[in-house]
């Protein structure tokens, strides 16, 4: 007996085409529809960033802040104004000098990456917008260093700009211990770290995972560590300080967060003191200490709370558990040695 088979005559076979063309062009056209609508909504979700573009603005911005923070202190028209106190009873000053240098450092980080996540010590009104922006190049030094890019998802991305750290030295000419900041932070971990110091012209920039343009020194003190603090807030650092680790233990008190984490790094020759652990205890801003997390991060340092506790770079913008900051040392036991 034959096969049985199945046979469409040509009327059928027509049909068939055109309900399968119907079919095709229902799905395409609603695809098309789809996408156009989602143009039209201005829906921003799966967009990605790469972050080694991020870190060329981050630079591009700190050096730009620097020079504004630079021209200032060199005019000695500094215009100070008394922001505030600390919760310590402190002045907290603010200069010409911080807000030109905001200016310019969150314009070119808004206009380069629009729609991100922007935290800045420094209000930016409508009035000190500028047409500022990247040229979408990346410097042969990152790329050198950060070969491939490394994208994430734009809404996982919060950055944090400190347009002059250590106000209170800038105004009293103390400038080497000026920095301006920029620091990336994907889900809350800081991830980019840029300081860069104006009066010198140096840049430490790193990315987790990806590299850096600086390094660790080859050796540090764990028996009788030299401690970096704060120059306003020693005195209870000190004692504790000095009942932790002991009577000869040396203790330099310096101003900025960003000239301390340098001071733990290997940056001779750029007019830095150096030392093994930075202590701070009491409340301190994020954007006062983002990028140098980051920095100690990517070359296998850590930076928490005196507790060792992680601090989150999201949400609000200070960190209530004090600052313990260490590279090339058992930062636990340092946690064990402070409680």
């Amino acid at each position: 007996m034959a096969p049985m088979g199945i046979r469409l005559s040509p009327l059928g076979i027509g049909v068939f085409c055109l309900l399968g063309l119907g079919v095709l062009y229902h799905v395409y056209s609603g695809f098309i529809t789809w996408r156009f609508s989602s143009f039209l909504l201005g829906e921003r979700a799966g967009e990605t960033v790469d972050l080694r573009e991020l870190l060329a603005v981050a630079v591009q911005a700190a050096e730009l802040g620097g020079v504004e923070v630079k021209a200032v202190r060199e005019s000695n028209k500094l215009n100070e104004n008394l922001k505030g106190k600390t919760r310590e009873g402190a002045d907290e000053m603010m200069t010409r000098g911080d807000l030109l240098s905001n200016r310019k450092m969150a314009n070119l980080i808004k206009n380069s990456f629009p729609g991100l996540q922007v935290n800045t010590e420094e209000h930016l009104g409508e009035d000190d917008k500028e047409t500022i922006s990247w040229d979408h190049v990346i410097p042969n030094a990152i790329k050198e260093i950060v070969k491939n890019p490394k994208l994430v998802p734009s809404e996982s991305i919060t950055i944090w700009i400190d347009p002059l750290d250590a106000t209170h030295e800038y105004t009293e000419n103390l400038v080497n211990y000026v920095t301006t900041m920029v620091c990336v932070a994907v889900n809350g971990k800081p991830i980019i770290g840029v300081i860069h110091k104006p009066f010198t012209g140096y840049t430490a920039w790193a990315m987790v995972e990806g590299g850096s343009n600086t390094k660790r020194r080859a050796s540090y003190n764990e028996k009788t560590p030299t401690i970096i603090v704060s120059r306003s807030h020693s005195g209870a650092v000190k004692e504790v300080t000095l009942k932790t680790f002991g009577n000869q233990t040396k203790i330099i008190s310096a101003g900025g967060s960003g000239y301390k984490v340098l001071s733990l790094l290997d940056v001779t020759g750029n007019d830095q003191e150096t030392a093994d652990v930075y202590i701070h205890n009491t409340y301190i801003k994020k954007w006062d200490i983002c990028a140098g997390s980051a920095i100690l991060s990517a070359l296998g340092g850590q930076m928490t709370t005196l507790k060792g506790e992680e601090i989150i770079y999201t949400g609000s913008d200070g960190n209530e558990g004090g600052l313990l900051a260490s590279i090339g040392m058992d930062h636990h036991a340092l946690v064990d040695k402070l409680s």
